[in-house]
C-alpha cells in the first residue's frame, strides 16, 4: 500500500512514460529476459545479446551452468546500473533426478520434506566461490512426477542454493541420486513465460531495422523498460522539482517525496521514481515507511542514478 504525503501531477512537458520511449532508448536502457539454451556459459550468452543489439555493456543476474537452461535476466547498457536490484532474488527450478534404487513415493516425500527450510551446503569443487559451508533456505520442494527411478522435482529456493548439491544430499538419505536435467523457471518476479530465445531477439531486431510492419511492437515485447528491473523493489514517487537534484547525486529529502510504499525498510534498497513512473535512481532508505511522516531531512541516500541529468530542469514547479 501507498503512504501519501502530498499530491502532485507530473509536468507532461518533461520526461515521459516508460512505455512511450523510443526503441533505441529501450535497447540502451532496458531489460531482456533470456531463455538460456543448453551449452553456452552465462557470460557467453550475455556477449551474444550484446552482439545482436549492438550495445556496449550488458550484465546478467544469477549465473546458470552451461548445461542448465531457463530464465536469465539480462540488463542492457545503462540499465546495468540496476544490477543490485537483480541480485539475491529467489529462484525456482524444475529438476529431473535419477534415483540409484527404487524408493517409494511416501518415503521420498518424507525425505524431501526434511530439506524444506534452512539447509547447509558446501559449494561443489567446480564452483566459483570459496568452498566453505553456508546456510541457504529452500522455500518449497515438491514432487511433480515419478516414472520408475526418474523423479521430477519443483524447487523454490534462496539465491546461491546449489540444486545439484541438493539432489546429492537427498540421495545420501535414500541410497543415491543424481541430477539428469535442470531448468530454471523463475528468477524473482521473472517467469519463463516472459523469457525469449536468441533467435526471437535476433529476428525482432533485424525486422525492426528493416522497417517490417509490426516489428517494433514485437521488439517492445522482448526488450522491457529499465523500470521492469525494479518492479519488485519498494518505491518512492518524488516531486518533479526533486528530480534534478537526485539526478545529480543529491540525497532525497522528505520534502521532495509525494508518496511511498509501506514496505520500505530502513537500510533497504528502494527505487526512486517520478510521477510518470520513470526510474530516477536507486537508493538506501534512512527510515522505515511508517516513520516517514515523522522524519525530517534526508529520507533516502542516493546510490545509483539511472535517469539522464537534465531530463527535468532545476527549477521546475517553482515560482
Amino acid at each position: 500500500m501507498w503512504i501519501t504525503l502530498r499530491e502532485e501531477v507530473s509536468d507532461p512537458a518533461f520526461g515521459g512514460y516508460p512505455g512511450s520511449r523510443a526503441v533505441e532508448e529501450l535497447i540502451h536502457n532496458g531489460l531482456f529476459v533470456l531463455d538460456k539454451p543448453c551449452g553456452p556459459t552465462s557470460r557467453e550468452c550475455v556477449s551474444w545479446v550484446k552482439k545482436i543489439l549492438g550495445v556496449a555493456k550488458a550484465g546478467h543476474s544469477g549465473t546458470l551452468d552451461p548445461r542448465v537452461t531457463g530464465v536469465l535476466p539480462v540488463a542492457l547498457d545503462k540499465a546495468t546500473k540496476v544490477m543490485p536490484a537483480l541480485q539475491g532474488l529467489s529462484k525456482r527450478y524444475i529438476a529431473v533426478v535419477r534415483l540409484h534404487k527404487e524408493v517409494g513415493k511416501k518415503n521420498l516425500k518424507e525425505v524431501c520434506e526434511q530439506f524444506v527450510g534452512t539447509i547447509t551446503q558446501k559449494p561443489p569443487v567446480r564452483s566459483a566461490v570459496r568452498r566453505v559451508k553456508r546456510k541457504r533456505v529452500v522455500y518449497s520442494l515438491n514432487i511433480v512426477d515419478i516414472a520408475g527411478r526418474d523423479v521430477v522435482l519443483d524447487v523454490c529456493c534462496e539465491a546461491g542454493t546449489y540444486i545439484r548439491k541438493l539432489v546429492h544430499q537427498i540421495g545420501q538419505k535414500i541410497g543415491g541420486a543424481h541430477m539428469v536435467e535442470l531448468r530454471r523457471i523463475a528468477v524473482g518476479p521473472y517467469k519463463e513465460q516472459q523469457a525469449h530465445t536468441f533467435q526471437d531477439l535476433k529476428d525482432a531486431f533485424e525486422f525492426y531495422k528493416a522497417g517490417v510492419q509490426g516489428a517494433e511492437e514485437k521488439l517492445r515485447q522482448l526488450v522491457l523498460p529499465v523500470e521492469a528491473a525494479v518492479d519488485h523493489i519498494p518505491k518512492l514517487v518524488i516531486k518533479d522539482s526533486a528530480v534534478f537534484s537526485v539526478c545529480n547525486g543529491s540525497p532525497l529529502y522528505i520534502g521532495g517525496v509525494c508518496k511511498l510504499e509501506d514496505t520500505i525498510k530502513k537500510d533497504g534498497l528502494v527505487a526512486i521514481v517520478t510521477g510518470k513512473g520513470e526510474l530516477v535512481a536507486l537508493g538506501i532508505a534512512t527510515a522505515n515507511a511508517e516513520d516517514a511522516k515523522k522524519t525530517k531531512g534526508i529520507l533516502v541516500k542516493t546510490d545509483r542514478v539511472i535517469m539522464n541529468q537534465g531530463t527535468y530542469p532545476r527549477n521546475i514547479g517553482r515560482e
